[in-house]
C-alpha cells in the first residue's frame, strides 16, 4: 500500500516528495529505480534528513501508534492507513498527541472516497431513497500473505463498519458476530456480524479471507427500493419499489406490500480511490480544514470492530 501512496503522491504535479522509508531494502531500490526518490531504512533518518511536512504511514498496524507518533512530535501532519492503530488506547494516545501539537491527523478510510459511495452518499442525503431500513456490506476473497499481525476483523471491518456510520451520520447501539478461524494460525478469518443503529436501521456485515474470488459490495435498504453498489467496478444501481409513494410508505402498506419496479444504473465518473483520499489530505492541510476522515472516525471504527471480535469469542451481545 505504501508503494501505491508514493505512486499518487509522485502524480500530483504540487507535491514534492522527499523520501520514502521501508525496512526491506530490495523494496526501496524498487521505489528508487522508479521514483527517483531518497530512500531510507530507518524513518528517523529519513525525519532527520528529509523534514517533510506531511507523511503517510502504511506500516504493520502493530507499529502504527509508533510511527504515527514519532512522525507528529517532528511536526508532519499525518495520514495513517487503516485501522488507526493496534488497540483503542493506541488511538486515543494519536489522537491526543495530534491536538496537542496542533497536527493534522487522517485515517485512511479509502471506501468514502470511491465515487460511486460518494454519488450514494449525496443520494442518501437527499432523501432519494426515504427512510433506511438496513445495509447490508460484503467483503470476502483469498487470504492475503501479506496480513500477519491482525484478523480479518480488524483488517476489513473497519471499512464497512465506517462505511455504514458514513452513510447513515450515526453510531450503532449494539452488535453481534460470529466469527471463525481456517487459515490464519493466529486470529479469526470469517466474520458474520449484526449492528443495530438508532431509528430502527440493522446493519450487517459478512467478512472473510476464504473466497476465492474478490467481492465488494454495499446495498442500502429503505422506502423507495435498493441501492447497491459495487465496490470493485464503481456502479451505483437502484431497485426501485414502485409501491412507495411520496417520502413515507402508503398507510395500506401491510396491503399493497413491495413491488418490482424500475432498476437504474447511475452514470459515475470512475476515478481512483486512492487519488482522491490522498489529494483530501492534502487539500485539508493546506486549507486548515478538518480532515475527511478524523482520528475520531477511525477510533470509532476500530472499537466497533473490536466489540465484533469480543463479541464472536464471547458469543454475547456487545452494547458500544
Amino acid at each position: 500500500m505504501g508503494y501505491n501512496h508514493l505512486r499518487v503522491y509522485s502524480e500530483m504535479g504540487d507535491v514534492e516528495v522527499v523520501g520514502a522509508s521501508d525496512l526491506n531494502r530490495e523494496r526501496l531500490q524498487l521505489v528508487e529505480d522508479r521514483f527517483s526518490v531518497n530512500t531510507y531504512t530507518s524513518y528517523e533518518d529519513l525525519f532527520e534528513k528529509e523534514n517533510p511536512e506531511a507523511v503517510s504511514i502504511t506500516v504493520p498496524t502493530s507499529e502504527h501508534e509508533k510511527v504515527a507518533a514519532y512522525a507528529l512530535e517532528k511536526g508532519a501532519h499525518v495520514l495513517v492507513e487503516k485501522p488507526i492503530a493496534a488497540t483503542i488506547e493506541e488511538g486515543e494516545r494519536l489522537i491526543a498527541l495530534a491536538n496537542k501539537l496542533d497536527r493534522q491527523l487522517m485515517v485512511g478510510h479509502i471506501i468514502r472516497f470511491n465515487p460511486a459511495m460518494q454519488s450514494l452518499k449525496t443520494r442518501l442525503e437527499n432523501g432519494d431513497l426515504g427512510k433506511i431500513f438496513q445495509i447490508f456490506c460484503r467483503r470476502a476473497g483469498p487470504f492475503p500473505a501479506r496480513i500477519r499481525d491482525v484478523g480479518v476483523v480488524v483488517d476489513l471491518a473497519p471499512h464497512d463498519v465506517d462505511i455504514m456510520r458514513f452513510l447513515t451520520g450515526m453510531n450503532p447501539m449494539r452488535v453481534y458476530a460470529e466469527t471463525e478461524q481456517q487459515i490464519h494460525t493466529d486470529h479469526e478469518d470469517l466474520l458474520f456480524g449484526l449492528l443495530r443503529f438508532p431509528g430502527g436501521i440493522t446493519g450487517a456485515l459478512e467478512i472473510n479471507w476464504l473466497t476465492p474470488t474478490k467481492m465488494r459490495e454495499t446495498l442500502v435498504l429503505g422506502e423507495k427500493g435498493l441501492f447497491r453498489v459495487d465496490d470493485l467496478m464503481q456502479d451505483l444501481f437502484f431497485y426501485e419499489n414502485t409501491q412507495a409513494v411520496g417520502e413515507l410508505w402508503s398507510p395500506f402498506r401491510t396491503i399493497r406490500g413491495v413491488s418490482e419496479g424500475s432498476m437504474t444504473r447511475f452514470p459515475i465518473k470512475r476515478k481512483e480511490p486512492l487519488k482522491a483520499e490522498l489529494l483530501a489530505f492534502i487539500d485539508a492541510i493546506r486549507e486548515g480544514r478538518e480532515m475527511p476522515v478524523t482520528g475520531q472516525d477511525g477510533l470509532e471504527a476500530l472499537r466497533l470492530s473490536l466489540a465484533l471480535v469480543e463479541s464472536g469469542k464471547t458469543h454475547q451481545v456487545v452494547e458500544v
